[in-house]
């Protein structure tokens, strides 16, 4: 099973543009909205009020001529085209509208009276009252007035046309309408190349950010040569202060990881040097002992006393020879690689198994011949090896162990699984299987004692070869997956003998 790091989802580096142009739009919409009513109320009072004030003159000269003819007639000289003039005598309706074309006074119909009769009359005896209303007639809509003709001693409406006026608020309304759309889209097109003009530092910024958290902190040494630009790391602006502060904590980390890797390269030569010097008394130790035992006669408690201290001065050496391996694939990772035949290679290990440990089930499945990887074999039959082992140290006798060797063909890689109908690792232990000098003492059971250096030993040999291990258990299914590059088999990479690119162990 492939083990994968979880990248948290960054989000999208124009989401604050987008807010801003959201902002942006929103607020030149509202106040165009707003502006537009406001201008469109204003001019609907002010036009209505220049056409009270027509009426009002038409409605004295109506009255005027009126008075001077003293017969009644309603159809006064001078009115203005569309002018309205009626007149009530008691249940005596009579008048008409000067036509707009011929300018001739034509009749209205009785039909037209009932709007007018519904005009309030509670003024027409109030000095100086003057109150037009709307009037929905068969001629078209009216602003009439009601007034009382004292030289008749009747009810003289009159009245002027609204369609002029509806008609200039309309495109009145439709003008601010497009003044407004061409406001929000010029605005929108400003706005957008002001505010990505002013957001691109902190892109840049942003962008070294990225930079610094794809790289790899955890493998080798590191060397953090991203830096915001000088223009982008001035103190006083918003972007300037964060550009600064992130280039202080990047020479901070960088100074961190100088030192870590400092400390490291001490512990490593320390390690290899300890180990170095640890061999030769470890020989010596285990050969005095072995002579102790072959010449000299003990008591049984003696002698088994003599067996554990070789037992012991053996497991040390190994332990000693796994810790100079370890620093040694640290410093220089320095493998003889050659084509190998992933195949070929775990087919004769699992039958070396199945020969010294037959108290396991020992299988072996190639499901793709001729699957050849780039490799260093002594290194790679050691990581097969310790897989292996690990299988059969950590589960009791009668299981079996399955190596399975397959193809990738979505990633290109090939495939070793090591499969054990085991007790299973437990699951607090799982996340740590692959660090150093951890053991799986409550996790699977087994007698032989282990060092906990031999998967993480596995785990630096095969990311040292550009692959990846890991690691899935349940009881009685455990599976340890070995992925590595796969070649071509007519393929000869170039350098059979190299250094594969430093792994973190």
């Amino acid at each position: 099973m492939s083990m994968f790091t979880t990248t948290p989802k960054v989000s999208s580096p124009h989401a604050l543009q987008r807010k801003l142009m959201i902002i942006l739009l929103t607020s030149v919409t509202a106040v165009s909205a707003l502006l537009g009513l406001l201008y469109n109320a204003g001019m609907r009072q002010t036009l209505m009020d220049q056409l009270g004030d027509q009426l009002k003159l038409t409605t004295e000269r109506a009255l005027n001529y009126s008075q001077e003819a003293g017969n009644g007639r309603i159809e006064a000289p001078g009115q203005s085209a569309g002018t309205l003039t009626a007149r009530f005598d008691r249940l005596v309706f009579v008048g008409g509208v000067l036509d707009k074309k011929t300018g001739e006074f034509k009749q209205l119909g009785q039909q037209d009276a009932i709007p007018m009769v519904q005009l309030p009359v509670s003024d027409l005896h109030t000095p100086g009252a003057f109150h037009p209303r709307r009037a929905n007639l068969t001629v078209g809509d009216y602003y009439l007035v009601a007034v009382q003709d004292a030289g008749t001693n009747t009810v003289l409406v009159v009245g002027l046309p609204l369609s002029d006026t509806d008609v200039a608020l309309r495109e009145m309304a439709w003008l601010t309408l497009f003044i407004a759309m061409i406001l929000i889209v010029g605005a929108g097109l400003a706005g957008s190349w002001l505010i990505s003009r002013s957001l691109a530092p902190l892109k840049r910024v942003a962008g070294v950010a990225a930079s610094v958290a794809d790289t790899d902190l955890d493998s080798g040494k590191v060397e953090l040569t991203q830096r915001v630009a000088e223009e982008d790391a001035t103190p006083g602006t918003e972007v300037g202060n964060v550009g600064y502060a992130l280039n202080a904590m990047i020479d901070n980390v960088s100074t961190a990881l100088t030192a870590r890797e400092k400390s490291q390269a001490q512990m490593r030569q320390f390690v290899a040097d300890a180990s170095h010097e640890l061999r030769t008394p470890l020989s010596s130790i285990r050969g005095y002992t072995e002579l102790l035992a072959a010449t000299e006669h003990f008591s049984p408690d003696g002698q088994r006393s003599v067996e554990r201290v070789l037992q012991q001065s053996h497991r040390m050496g190994s332990l000693v020879e796994n810790l100079l391996l370890l620093a040694r694939l640290d410093e220089a990772n320095a493998f003889r690689r050659t084509k190998l035949d992933l195949g070929l290679l775990t087919a004769d290990i699992t039958e070396d198994f199945k020969v010294t440990a037959d108290d396991h089930i020992w299988e072996f499945d190639c499901q793709d011949p001729q699957t050849f990887v780039y490799a260093d074999s002594s290194s790679l039959r050691r990581v097969i090896t310790n897989l292996l082992a690990n299988a059969r140290k950590h589960t009791s006798p009668g299981n079996t162990v399955t190596a399975t060797v397959r193809q990738d063909p979505d990633s290109n890689e090939a495939v070793l699984l090591v499969h054990d109908t085991g007790e299973g690792i437990d699951a607090d232990f799982l996340p740590t299987v692959f660090e150093r000098f951890t053991r799986a003492d409550k996790a699977r059971s087994g007698s032989d004692g282990t060092t906990g250096l031999g998967l993480p030993i596995a785990k630096s040999i095969v990311e040292a070869h550009g692959g990846s291990i890991s690691v899935r258990s349940v009881p009685g299914d455990t599976v340890f997956e070995v992925r590595l590059p796969l070649i071509d088999q007519d393929a000869e990479p170039a350098g059979s003998a190299g250094r594969s690119p430093k792994a973190s162990v």
